[in-house]
């Protein structure tokens, strides 16, 4: 009997897809094991895939662009980093505020980010600046990943914040509010991609995103929806409406899966643009980012 592969996994929200495949037995056919650990932000996922505490991550392709090209990135220094295959394109990402909240009620107020420089802290501070709210306007405060946002949010440890992948259905239940909307307003967007950075994880990296992305297909196709219902309501804790409303959701194809793991140019274009716009970097000369996309190794598919 061939040994399973094991994978250590760092993700910011559970994935459901994961817990998907791993339900149906596609993780077990694979000849993978993977253990998923969340990390508390990007800045210390990246840290442990650098460190070779984790394998894989399932991260925003900002963070990708960051410690790839940009040497002031939060760690200080630039490292291989690849993505594999692309996941989903935000899941009801968008700005939440607190119950009873008004967007005048953000000026002065705290306003929580994973970090400040973080891929979903820039479209944030694009979705409030065009209601009129800059940099300024408003304090911004170092939360962590999102789940940990969404808790700060439900304990007034900040006025709003950015959700999605289902934290912000538990947000609109708690009486939050939508301010704005990554859907409505950034598409097309890349929200959640497969990455490594490290030579000797790209194999097994490629054969997860395999079965992440063949997952998907069934989720969106119907096939294996009841069992991301299923798996929604254990992994997220939500209950059987809200499990449902997030599985409709992993198929609008705005906003949903990305159900063949393909990069959409123009979607990181989106995200590149975004931290080109809040976070211009030159060095020696030279905008870092200008030439990100032509790079071979930014986007490696199998």
């Amino acid at each position: 009997m061939t040994l399973a592969r094991v994978v250590e996994l760092g993700s910011f929200t559970p994935s459901v897809v994961l817990e998907v495949a791993r339900r149906t037995g596609a993780l077990a056919a694979a000849g993978l094991e993977v253990f998923e650990r969340a990390v508390p932000s990007s800045p210390a996922q990246f840290r442990s895939l650098i460190d070779d505490e984790l394998h894989v991550g399932l991260t925003n392709p900002d963070n990708v662009l960051a410690y790839r090209f940009d040497p002031q990135n939060p760690l200080g220094e630039l490292v291989d980093a690849r993505i594999l295959a692309g996941i989903d394109r935000g899941l009801g990402l968008g700005v939440w505020a607190r119950p009873g909240a008004t967007l005048d009620d953000l000026r002065g107020a705290v306003v929580g980010v994973d970090v400040p420089g973080s891929g979903f802290a820039l479209a944030l501070f694009t979705l409030l600046e065009r209601r009129g709210l800059g940099r300024d306007d408003y304090e911004v405060l170092k939360l962590g990943s999102t789940p940990q946002r969404l808790q700060a949010l439900l304990d007034g440890g900040c006025a709003a914040t950015m959700l999605g992948a289902g934290n912000e259905l538990a947000a609109e239940a708690a009486g939050c509010t939508l301010v704005a909307s990554v859907r409505d307003e950034l598409s097309p967007y890349l929200a959640t991609v497969v990455c490594v950075v490290r030579d000797e994880h790209l194999e097994v990296g490629h054969d997860l995103a395999d079965v992440l992305t063949a997952t998907a297909a069934g989720i969106v196709g119907g096939a294996l929806a009841g069992t991301a219902v299923e798996a929604a309501a254990v992994r997220l804790g939500l209950d059987d409406d809200l499990a449902q409303r997030y599985v409709a959701r992993l198929t609008d194809p705005l906003d949903g899966l990305v159900v063949d793991g393909s990069v959409d140019p123009a979607a990181l274009r989106t995200v590149l643009d975004l931290r080109r716009h809040w976070l211009p970097r030159v060095v020696d000369g030279r905008d870092v980012l200008a030439g990100a996309l032509a790079d071979p190794g930014l986007v490696v598919r199998r």
